[in-house]
Formats: C-alpha cells, structure tokens, sequence
C-alpha cells in the first residue's frame, strides 16, 4: 500500500483484465444465476436456478444448477454465493452470482453490476474466468474491472501485498478482445478519479492536485497550462481567488486540451475542485465534515474524462478548465457581504461563503467558453439540494434543454443514473442583488439545486449548448460497496461525459 509520501503517484489498484475465446484453467470461475421463472408452481417446491455458463457443457451446467439449489444460492442482482467446482468447471471453485429472473431480459447494467460484486469476491484468490454474457463483453469487463477496484490507503508499514495476484479473464466471442481492452482502458481512467476523490486533503491540496493533473495528463499526450495565485490575480479570476483566499494553499486553474483532427467540434469540460471544504465564514457543522474531501469530485471526473478521451483516441477537440481552491475561515477569507468581479466582469454579492463551488465554476466557465466550444459540460458536488431532490444515486442534469435530455439520456444508458431538471423562470429573481449584478444565493431554500444551475447559467455564453450535472451525492458512496461501486469515491459522472464526447463526436 502507498506511504503518504507515494500516494499522489498511486495508480488505480485494479485486477488485469484480460479477453479468452476459450475457457482457461483457473482459480475460480464465475457464472451467473437467475431464478426460474418456474419456480414454485404445482407442488410449491423452489426449482434449481437457471445457471448462465457460455462456455461449459450441459453436464456441468446442470451440476452447478444442483449445487446452487442444495446450498440455497441467492438469484438477486449482484448476490454471490462460492462453492466448490464440479466436474468439467475450469477451476478449483465456482462463484456464482446472481442475475435476478430468468423471465427478465439482462441488460448491461445488470451484467455490469454482477461483474463487478463477482470480482470483489474474487478478490485474493488468484486468477479468476468470468463466463457471462460473452456477446456483451465490454459490459461485463467494465464491471469486474470496477468492482476489483481497491482504494489506496496511507501507512507507514512495508510488508508487501500478501494477497494472490488479481487476475480476471473474461470469456469472449472471436473478435471481442478490443471490447475489453476499452473497457480496461475506462476503468482505468474512472478509478483514478475515484483515486482522486479518496485521497486525504493534507495530501490533495490545489497545488498538489495540479502537479498531479498536470503530471497525468503529459503523460496522455495532453496539452497542459497551470494558472496560480500570481496568474490568477492578473486574470481576474475573482470567484477562484476569493474562495482560495482563506488558505494558505493558494488556488489554481488547470487547463487540458486533447486536440482533435482540423474542424472537428470543441468540447469544453469544466470542474469544480474544491480539495477540502470548511464551508468558510458560513462554516459547516463539525457532524460529517470530514466527507468533505470529496469536494473535488467533479475536477477529478473531468481531469479523468479529458485523459479518457485522449487514451481512446476521441476525433475532437476536448478542453478541461479545472478550477481548485482550499474554502478556509481565516482573516484572509471572503466573507459574507463582499462583492466579487468575476473573470468576465460580472459582479456576486456573497451571502453565503458555503455556495463556492458555483463561483469558482462561473469563472472556469467564462474562460472556456472563449475557446468557442460547440458544447459545455461542467460538472460538481455543488448542492445537497440535489440529493434532496434525487436521493444519493441519481445525478441531477440541467441546462440547455435537448443537450440537457440528450446528456442525461446517455447518463442512464451507462448506469450513471443522470436525470433532467429544469431551471424555472420564477427562481432566478431569487439571484436579483441590490449592490451587484447578482448574489450567490437565494433568499429561500426552495429548488436549491436548481437556483444553482441558474447561477451557472448566467456565465455560460451565448449559443453554447451547455449542461452542469450535479453529483453531490453521486460522486461519493457514504455507505457499503455493492455491485461494481466502492466505498468512497465512485468516479461518477466520467462514464456519462465519456458517453456525451462520443455522441458529440459521432454527430460531428
């Protein structure tokens, strides 16, 4: 595991995720289950499961069906149960996981959500065969690659990794193995924002995160540029250096271009990375602060999506404008009251220094849309009205409004879950100033998350199609790890810009 010193460097801590066009010996074997539609009619007795095994021969299939029966294995969703290995299975045991109903068609998510519970039981026992749907290959190698991510953890000791080497192969179709080369290739990219997100904010502060953004993003080949406080302040970046201003750790603004081919579109990707948030003056409850790191959950996402996007090879061009600040409470902090120019020249009255992520998105926003962009996705951990309103899972999308469906169509195809939201007329006078052009906040606490995206709105420039995606609670899993998604960090939303870039680019 990383010391302190090593963890900005850490990559991503995943299972190498190979293709087979054949069954390999190994040291467990996963197949799927589903409940028989079947079951229990006539004399009420619990029919043996439906075992999903491509791969294996009926002899075998039918004593994993048994064996599932006799031990009681659960058919639910991501449910896994091992067992030894009969006859004719490849390995030495079998972990079967669940697939729900044999009536029920199984969609990617689904397979996707199996791969990624069966991985992490996997975890430790050596080389692994996956034998599920082998017509949707990236589906479920994009799975078992993200659930046998593990997060880094900070120690002093050096021991070494007692654990068998994590290996997982995945049963393909003649002609598959580039689906699961893909899929390694996001997971990869995805767990490193997640890598991101987890690591403690004494290590992950605005200057470190830039080193450490920059550093990736040369490596993809990325164009870089890092804007500090001296740079910052001669721009009149407003919004960034007021936030940033109550820490020691100045701010700063990161920008990363994947170029595409001569007249293909612009895409602009914004977020908001505030690396540890007290909540400032308007400081928060002491109750849960410490979830607070994850502040910088949509910088990681998009620092992510622009090296996804240059490792994939996407045919456009791509900016990331990365705004990170340090929200502080000290006797250089902005305070309530004060009136902001942001980079642009509109002018914020500040009535709430915990609404900070929005200014620092507005000045990030500005400077990306001089690059003349066809299209503008920020993204952040903005709002706790947005789990409100949608619960933890369901990212709130809004903006202009067939971008806004279109984007958040795509975000549920992925199994990121986005939904659209409107930006009603009535809450914008709620942004009216008596001393500015506008204030940062309501004085209500109705439609929080969606007064937000009207603050937002305000800065993005005319004829850009634009959406912001709200991931307060999506960003970060506060509770169990289940199907493909760990504890803490979850890498949401890069599958959904992912998603968008290449629509883009395929209608470009």
């Amino acid at each position: 595991m990383p010391t302190a010193q090593s963890i900005l460097t850490h990559s991503p801590d995943l299972a190498v995720i190979e293709a087979v066009t054949t069954p390999v010996e190994s040291e467990v074997v996963v197949v799927g289950i589903a409940a028989d539609a079947g079951s229990g009619e006539g004399g009420g007795t619990k029919a043996a499961p439906v075992v999903v095994a491509p791969g294996l021969d009926g002899d075998s299939t039918a004593a994993l069906a048994d064996l599932a029966h006799s031990v009681g294995a659960s058919t639910k969703v991501g449910s896994t149960t091992r067992v030894p290995a009969p006859a004719g299975v490849p390995g030495r045991s079998v972990v079967l996981v669940g697939l729900g109903s044999s009536d029920d068609e199984v969609g990617d998510e689904t397979l996707r959500r199996a791969a990624g519970a069966a991985a992490r039981a996997c975890r430790g026992l050596g080389a692994a065969l996956v034998l599920l749907d082998p017509g949707r290959a990236e589906a479920v190698a994009l799975g078992a690659a993200l659930g046998s991510f593990r997060p880094a953890k900070v120690t002093a000791k050096d021991d070494g990794d007692d654990e068998k080497a994590d290996s997982v192969k995945v049963l393909v179709a003649e002609g598959g193995e580039d689906a699961v080369t893909r899929a390694a290739t996001i997971a990869e990219c995805v767990s490193l924002a997640r890598d991101l997100v987890n690591t403690p904010p004494n290590l992950l502060f605005p200057g470190s995160f830039a080193d450490r953004a920059a550093d990736l993003a040369a490596g993809a080949g990325l164009e870089v540029e890092v804007l500090d406080e001296s740079a910052l302040a001669e721009g009149g970046f407003g919004g960034i250096l007021a936030v940033g201003g109550g820490s020691s750790r100045g701010p700063r603004l990161v920008r990363l271009t994947h170029r595409g081919a001569e007249g293909r579109p612009t895409v602009a990707l914004v977020g908001k990375g505030v690396t540890f948030d007290t909540g400032g003056i308007s400081i928060k409850p002491a109750a849960g602060m410490e979830q607070m790191t994850m502040d910088m959950g949509g910088a990681a996402a998009v620092v992510a999506t622009v090296i996804l996007a240059a490792r994939l090879g996407l045919d456009l061009t791509v900016v990331a404008t990365v705004p990170m600040a340090e929200n502080m409470p000290s006797s250089t902090a902005y305070r309530p009251g004060d009136v902001l120019t942001m980079y642009g020249g509109t002018t914020v009255e500040v009535q709430n220094t915990d609404a900070e992520g929005r200014l620092i998105l507005a000045d990030a926003i500005v400077r990306a849309c001089e690059d003349s962009p066809s299209h503008l996705i920020d993204t952040a951990t903005l709002t706790g009205a947005q789990m409100v309103a949608l619960g933890k899972k369901t990212p709130g999308v809004m903006g202009t409004e067939d971008f806004r469906d279109r984007v958040a169509g795509l975000s549920r195809e992925v199994g990121e879950g986005g939904w659209p939201m409107p930006l009603p007329e009535e809450l914008r006078d709620g942004l009216d100033s008596e001393v500015a052009d506008l204030t940062n906040v309501t004085p209500h606490r109705w439609g929080g998350m969606l007064s937000a995206g009207l603050f937002l709105s305000e800065f993005v420039a005319e004829g850009v199609e634009w959406v912001h995606i709200d991931v307060a609670g999506p960003a970060y899993n506060d509770g169990g790890a289940e199907g493909y998604l760990p504890k803490g960090g979850t890498g949401v939303p890069v599958r959904t810009m992912l998603a968008a870039l290449e629509d883009i680019a395929s209608a470009g």
